[in-house]
């Protein structure tokens, strides 16, 4: 919580009670106990994707950025546990979930929940820049004959995501009671999940674990970063992965996550010096091991543009059923892109040898 005795040359008079009426709450960030004194508008510079520094600057010249419950200047230095806040003077994008008419890849369903198979392409959930045309907006479509189903009810719905352009299992509770199950298995880490990926180079090891805070990079807003355990910076997160199939170059992965962070595997392959084969976001779209010969770089070309995505699959999910305390085991296949990389690969190592 904010301090409110903290007394801080930086922090505004507070804006009028008038003005406060017509004022609506657009971000809401709290700031980790490890957070070092900085800036607040290089604070939400590193956690807004699509916003200028000048425009969060002026932001703040209107009184619109504020810690606690007081307006702030854009150069009032956030501390651990800072809550700041950006409120501007229209309500926010309306974030009402339409029906849309997507296929869906459904594993399993019951009246409780159902599995689907997410494709990679498709956004999980409506945000900025994607506020339609999403895995969410499918949902509403597949469930809009289920009379005690609202897809804008948080108390309802996906229980966990993956990234865009990673594909795979994703379980979604169609009641509260649902939600709240599935959700502390989540959180006390007795769920399944196991995800194959294809990275750069051979770690060498049959199987490692991984341990690493997860955070914004603070040099890239749109990566994440891997600190140490002790730090304070992020938040705590382990990966356990062995190898399935060693090729000329990369290597075919089974990923086991005790902990869903944003990018964890992403980041923590990269903080190890395997980035997954193809990802842009972390440098897998470059050639990383191998020859200069320009035969082998055609060849990585061409497993590019058979997948131009980060290879990673969410390969199986294990979860205990909320309502008849089975355990559920789902398992997808690789999809054809991935499947396509992986034999290119194979027939490229085979040559080799």
């Amino acid at each position: 919580m904010v301090d409110e005795s903290y007394a801080d040359p930086n922090v505004i008079e507070d804006v009028q009670e008038e003005e406060e009426n017509t004022l609506y709450e657009h971000l809401r960030i709290q700031a980790d106990k490890g957070q070092s004194l900085l800036r607040v508008d290089k604070f939400l510079y590193l956690h807004l994707q699509d916003t200028s520094r000048n425009r969060i600057q002026k932001a703040a010249q209107a009184g619109f950025i504020r810690v606690g419950d007081r307006p702030v200047k854009s150069n009032y230095r956030v501390k651990p546990f800072d809550v700041v806040t950006v409120w501007l003077d229209h309500p926010p994008f309306d974030t009402t979930i339409e029906p849309e008419e997507i296929p869906l890849d459904v594993v399993y369903e019951d009246e409780d929940l159902l599995v689907v198979n997410k494709p990679a392409g498709l956004v999980v959930h409506p945000g900025c820049g994607n506020y339609t045309g999403t895995l969410v907006n499918a949902l509403a479509w597949h469930l809009r004959n289920e009379p005690d189903f609202d897809i804008n009810n948080p108390e309802v719905g996906l229980v966990h995501r993956i990234d865009k352009d990673t594909s795979g299992l994703l379980v979604v509770a169609k009641t509260a009671k649902a939600k709240t199950n599935l959700g502390l298995q989540f959180f006390n880490k007795t769920t399944q999940r196991k995800y194959n990926a294809l990275v750069w180079g051979d770690p060498g090891d049959n199987a490692g674990r991984i341990e690493g805070n997860i955070g914004r990079d603070p040099k890239d807003r749109l990566r994440m970063a891997v600190f140490p355990p002790e730090s304070g910076k992020g938040k705590s997160a382990v990966t356990h992965w062995r190898i399935l199939r060693r090729y000329a170059h990369s290597t075919l992965l089974e990923c086991q996550l005790e902990t869903g962070r944003t990018h964890q595997i992403r980041a923590h392959m990269t903080h190890i010096g395997h980035p997954l084969f193809s990802d842009a976001r972390y440098g897998g779209d470059q050639v990383l091991r191998g020859t200069t010969e320009s035969q082998y770089r055609q060849f990585i070309q061409k497993c590019f543009s058979v997948c131009p995505r980060q290879a990673l699959h969410a390969r199986t999910l294990g979860f205990v059923h909320p309502t008849t305390g089975k355990q559920m085991d789902f398992t997808s296949p690789l999809p054809q892109d991935m499947q396509v990389l992986v034999d290119l690969w194979e027939q490229y190592t085979q040559d080799k040898i």
